[in-house]
């Protein structure tokens, strides 16, 4: 496949044949229902008996079967041309669009390569990013043509299995239509969301590599935030979810019209000015879409190499993008590293404050961050090559101070997301090769107590480190209830942390603080102080920081939190022995 012929492949013939194949079908059906009413139907209530009668009777239903199950083969002949449209279609879009951005970019393509103007006094000057620019554009290309290749070749081999089958009469047999029936199912449907990780798992496993990548292009919004299947199909799968969320929303906000006038006017009101109802709603709907749009904009950013800490097609570590979702105030999972192959695993739960936007940003650069940090301490300890991935989740709503302040001191987001993070790393568990990885659950602020509600879920957590970091309480009062044993429990926590110091609920009912620090002494918002001495975690350095930065320091921004990162690092990495560490308080 070259360029040319993919981009001038005039597809609308297959939807043509398509067609062709569904009026053929139907025809066909309505012999079959008239071979049923006035032969068979007519044969049955006749008084015909005997040896003969009982021989035509046999032959008839096997005709009968045979016709039912050309009938079959034939609609497979439709659905498979359908998906030879789709795939064609999909394939020639995104070559489209390659082509259109090295247009934009001042780039010239062909067959053979891309090349710009790189005189910087000439009006067709390509920019100083160009090389980076045409690096992107040459691999969107040729992803485009290698997915007009595959489809080619994968529907040529399932018309041709077809069309062996009626020429040499397989394919009046009904064993023969419904196997090739199942197998077309198969495209079609996905296990529902939750559904246990292993069985996906199973399920994926049972697909061709035809339908897995039938799947992927069209269903990438079911299958790329599917817990058990493995990470580089989600990724595959999710890259085209954003996009399509991306136009989806930017349609949204052109579709809502102009903006309405804020106010009423006194004529129209009868009294004083008052803001217009019309413009309450469309400012509403347009802040809530302009809001995840910048969201998910900025994660294309990311994946695009727009940062400069990387993320781009040609990071390394690579970029994983594992989940994309618009539900709730948005849902995004980026893994720096493959965790289907990486010995040892990570992954953060954000808390107070975090937003989609955010993911694509600064969280980003924490998640790499812990990766630099699990790296450097492997290679410390011998491991060579150091093998790591890092996560970060956000996979629930974290609690907002503007608007839903209240929602930091209540468990229902925490428990909510504590059930969806469960599910993610069991699939994490279900899709890993080879050995079983090191696995590190991390909860900052209140996603600590996302972690802590995690380990709760039937079956607990499967991992074999946890650490938290700024929590408020985790909704245990001992380590030892987060199922993992407690000197696999790891907490960090910066002296002059305010998110840490939260008091219990009962302090600051009067009359209640002196009963409160009788039973629980050490209480928090949401449990017992995971610092403490009665909590029984293991302690590590952490730098004191101030009461406005200390919160964000744990994983090495602007280089504070002294300890904090390398000792995160060592944990990640399988070497919690080596922590420095700080005495419970």
């Amino acid at each position: 496949m070259d360029i040319k012929t993919l981009h001038d492949a005039d597809i609308i013939g297959i939807t043509t044949a398509k067609n062709a194949f569904d009026t053929l079908a139907t025809a066909f059906g309505q012999h079959v229902e008239n071979w049923q009413t006035e032969v068979v139907n007519r044969l049955n209530t006749s008084q015909w008996t005997g040896t003969a009668a009982d021989h035509a009777n046999t032959r008839m239903q096997n005709l009968e079967n045979e016709l039912k199950a050309a009938q079959q083969e034939i609609g497979l002949v439709s659905r498979a041309l359908q998906d030879a449209y789709d795939g064609f279609a999909a394939a020639q879009s995104h070559l489209i669009s390659a082509l259109d951005d090295a247009k934009t970019h001042k780039l010239t393509v062909a067959d053979d390569g891309i090349t710009w103007d790189k005189d910087p006094n000439s009006p067709n000057f390509a920019g100083n990013d160009a090389d980076s620019q045409a690096q992107q554009i040459q691999a969107r290309i040729t992803a485009a043509l290698n997915e007009a290749d595959h489809a080619d070749q994968t529907i040529n081999a399932r018309l041709a299995h077809l069309a062996t089958n009626a020429s040499n009469g397989t394919g009046l047999d009904s064993a023969t239509a419904k196997t090739d029936t199942d197998a077309a199912n198969a495209l079609l449907q996905a296990p529902a969301a939750g559904t246990d990780p292993n069985s996906v798992k199973a399920w994926w496993n049972s697909l061709t590599d035809d339908q897995q990548h039938r799947m992927i292009l069209n269903h990438p919004d079911q299958i790329g935030n599917l817990d058990g299947i493995p990470a580089a199909a989600r990724n595959d799968a999710n890259k085209t979810n954003l996009k399509n969320l991306i136009q989806d929303y930017q349609r949204q906000l052109d579709n809502l019209g102009p903006e309405p006038k804020k106010m009423l006017s006194v004529a129209e009101t009868n009294g004083g000015p008052v803001e217009n109802p019309d413009y309450t709603e469309w400012k509403r709907k347009h802040d809530a879409l302009k809001e995840k749009l910048a969201g998910f904009q900025n994660i294309q950013k990311r994946l695009d190499g727009k940062f400069d800490d990387g993320g781009g097609p040609n990071s390394d570590p690579p970029l994983l993008l594992l989940g994309i979702g618009d539900q709730g105030q948005g849902r995004a999972i980026l893994s720096w590293g493959d965790p289907d192959k990486a010995k040892n695993v990570s992954s953060l739960v954000p808390g107070l404050n975090s937003t989609l936007a955010g993911v694509g940003a600064g969280d980003a650069s924490t998640a790499k961050r812990i990766y630099q940090s699990a790296t450097t301490a492997a290679t410390a300890n011998g491991d060579v090559p150091p093998s790591v991935a890092s996560v970060f989740w956000l996979g629930y709503d974290a609690p907002q101070l503007e608007g839903t302040g209240s929602s930091v001191l209540m468990q229902d987001r925490a428990e909510e997301g504590g059930a969806a993070y469960n599910k993610f790393l069991h699939g994490l568990r279900a899709t890993h090769e080879g050995a079983p990885a090191h696995m590190t659950a991390q909860g900052h602020s209140y996603g600590s107590l996302v972690v802590g509600k995690a380990t709760q879920q039937p079956g607990g957590l499967p991992v074999d480190d946890i650490v938290l970091v700024g929590s408020p309480g985790v909704g245990v009062d001992k380590a030892s209830q987060l199922g993992i044993g407690a000197d696999h429990v790891y907490v960090g926590t910066a002296k002059y942390d305010p998110v840490a110091m939260a008091p219990a609920p009962g302090m600051f009912v009067p009359g209640w603080a002196a009963y409160e620090a009788i039973t629980n002494p050490d209480g928090l918002w949401h449990g017992t102080d995971p610092a403490s001495q009665g909590f029984g975690a293991q302690r590590f350095s952490v730098a004191d920081g101030s009461v406005t930065d200390s919160h964000d320091n744990y994983f090495g921004k602007h280089d504070k939190g002294g300890d904090s990162l390398p000792n995160i690092g060592k944990i990640v990495s399988g070497h919690g022995n080596t922590i420095t560490r700080e005495d419970p308080r």
